[in-house]
C-alpha cells in the first residue's frame, strides 16, 4: 500500500513539473509579441532605363577623296587617336610633284641671281656699273628669295593636306556605326564612323507626376541583366545612383541618368530594369518570423484571435509589406499555440 502511494506521489511530481515547463515555455512563446502599427515607406516604381554613351562623337574626312583603308568595324574598340581609315586624294600627289619641281627651278633661279650679284658688286667697285644696276641685282635676288619661301609653305600645305586623309579615333571607345567602304569616294566633312565614349550611363525616363520625386543623389535599385523584374536567385542586383535630371519633359516623361560601375559590356540601347522612387506612403511591415504560408496563403497569428489570412506585399527592408488583413494595435504573436 504504501509503495502504491509513493507512486502516486511521484505521478504527481512529474504532472506538476510537467506543467510547470509547459508555462514557462508558453510565457516564452506569449513574450514574442509584436504590436502592429502603420509606418512611413518610400514607395517604388519600376520602369525601364537604357545604357547610353556619356558622349558620342563622329569620325569624319577632313579632305575628298576615295578610301584606300578602312581598319574597324561595328563593335571594335578604339583608343583616342587610333588610325581607323585613311582617305586618299591623288591630285594631291600630283601637286606635291609640281610643287617639287617649282621649287627645284626657283633655286636655280636663285643661283643665278646670287652670281650675277656678286658680278655687279665688282663691276661696281671698279666703276664699271652704276649703283641702279647693283640696286637691281640685289632687289632681283631678294625677289627669287622670297618666291623660293613661298613655294616651300605651298609644298608643306599641300603635303599636310594629304597628311590629313588619315582618319582618326577622336576618342576612346566603341565603334557603334560605319558609314563607307573601302572604295567609296566621300567629300570633306562626311561621317566616317560613330564611336561611343567609355563612359556609359543608365538613362531612364520617368512619368511626369513622378518626376518631383527623382533628385540628384537617390538610390536606385537595379536589377537583373535582361528582362526580369527582379534578379534571379544568385544574380547581380545593384544600387546605382542619380547624377543627372534633365530639366525639360518630353511627351509627359522627364529624363534621369543614373550612374553605375561594370557597364562597359553592355549594348548600347540595352534596356534593363530599374526601380525608381515615387513618393512615400504609409503601410504594414511585419517580420517575417511572424508570417507562415500554407496551401499558398500567407498566415499571421493575432493574440487572443488565432490565425488569420492576409495579404503580403512586396519585401521592404526588415520585412514584408501586408497589403490587408491587419488594422493598427493588433498584436502579432510567433510560433505555434
Amino acid at each position: 500500500m504504501g509503495q502504491f502511494n509513493r507512486s502516486i506521489f511521484t505521478n504527481l511530481v512529474l504532472a506538476v513539473g510537467l506543467s510547470v515547463l509547459l508555462a514557462s515555455g508558453a510565457k516564452d512563446v506569449a513574450a514574442e509579441e509584436l504590436t502592429v502599427a502603420s509606418r512611413m515607406i518610400k514607395d517604388q516604381k519600376s520602369v525601364f532605363a537604357t545604357i547610353q554613351s556619356t558622349d558620342q562623337t563622329i569620325a569624319r574626312a577632313r579632305i575628298g577623296g576615295t578610301v584606300v583603308e578602312l581598319g574597324v568595324d561595328e563593335g571594335s574598340a578604339v583608343e583616342a587617336g587610333e588610325v581607323i581609315g585613311r582617305v586618299e586624294d591623288p591630285k594631291l600627289a600630283l601637286e606635291l610633284r609640281a610643287m617639287a619641281s617649282r621649287i627645284a627651278s626657283a633655286s636655280a633661279q636663285m643661283d643665278l641671281a646670287r652670281i650675277e650679284l656678286q658680278r655687279s658688286r665688282k663691276l661696281r667697285e671698279k666703276g664699271t656699273v652704276s649703283q641702279s644696276r647693283l640696286d637691281e641685282a640685289e632687289t632681283a635676288l631678294e625677289v627669287l628669295r622670297r618666291d623660293l619661301s613661298a613655294a616651300r609653305a605651298e609644298r608643306a600645305v599641300i603635303a599636310e593636306r594629304q597628311a590629313e586623309g588619315t582618319v582618326k579615333a577622336p576618342t576612346s571607345g566603341r565603334v557603334l556605326r560605319v558609314d563607307v567602304t573601302k572604295g567609296k569616294v566621300v567629300l570633306p566633312g562626311e561621317s566616317i564612323a560613330m564611336i561611343a565614349a567609355n563612359a556609359y550611363v543608365l538613362r531612364l525616363q520617368v512619368p511626369e507626376r513622378h518626376a518631383r520625386f527623382i533628385n540628384i543623389g537617390d538610390p536606385v535599385s537595379v536589377g537583373a541583366r535582361g528582362m526580369a523584374a527582379t534578379a534571379p536567385a544568385g544574380g547581380k542586383s545593384r544600387t546605382g545612383t542619380v547624377i543627372k535630371v534633365y530639366p525639360e519633359i518630353r511627351q509627359g516623361r522627364v529624363s534621369a541618368d543614373v550612374e553605375l560601375g561594370d557597364l562597359g559590356d553592355f549594348f548600347v540601347g540595352e534596356r534593363v530594369r530599374v526601380m525608381v522612387a515615387a513618393g512615400e506612403r504609409r503601410a504594414f511591415v511585419v517580420p517575417e518570423a511572424f508570417l507562415s504560408r500554407r496551401y499558398g496563403l500567407m498566415f499571421v497569428r493575432l493574440k487572443g484571435v488565432g490565425e488569420t489570412v492576409v495579404q503580403p506585399g512586396l519585401n521592404i527592408n526588415g520585412g514584408i509589406e501586408i497589403l490587408s488583413g491587419l488594422t493598427d494595435g493588433d498584436i502579432l504573436v510567433r510560433g505555434a499555440p
